[in-house]
């Protein structure tokens, strides 16, 4: 799929799917049945991610949700690097019958530059 494919269907996901802002994403990341699940590859996860965020890269999603997360009703928070595979990563989870699927609306960018921490797991293992 070319780049502009890629940015039209996140558009439309995100005409289907709820966005919410950091502090929105970090309450609902903090009940105890909630997912905070990240979208991107293992190698953008390895860097910096949300704590407690669950990796599953967009393109393994459906494949693997189902068996991490089995009660559709769980509340899941999307991300990525800048909003656009949390959007499509919800939109699948919608599409798949999960009825409480998010995505941060500007994802870890937005999330890092509202002020909150991530685990930077480069500074961790120097």
């Amino acid at each position: 799929m070319g780049h502009e494919d890629f940015l039209k269907q996140a558009a439309e996901a995100k005409t289907r799917i709820k966005q919410v802002s950091s502090d929105e994403a970090e309450k609902i990341g903090d009940r105890p049945n909630a997912l905070i699940l990240d979208v991107r590859e293992a190698a953008e996860y390895q860097q910096a991610h949300l704590l407690n965020a669950v990796n599953v890269s967009l393109s393994q999603l459906e494949q693997e949700i189902q068996e991490i997360v089995p009660d559709k009703s769980t509340p899941i928070v999307c991300y990525c690097a800048g909003g656009n595979r949390g959007a499509l990563a919800a939109d699948t989870l919608n599409k798949m019958g999960y009825t409480n699927a998010v995505s941060i609306e500007g994802g870890l960018k937005a999330w890092e530059s509202s002020g909150k921490a991530t685990i930077d797991t480069t500074e961790a293992n120097s």
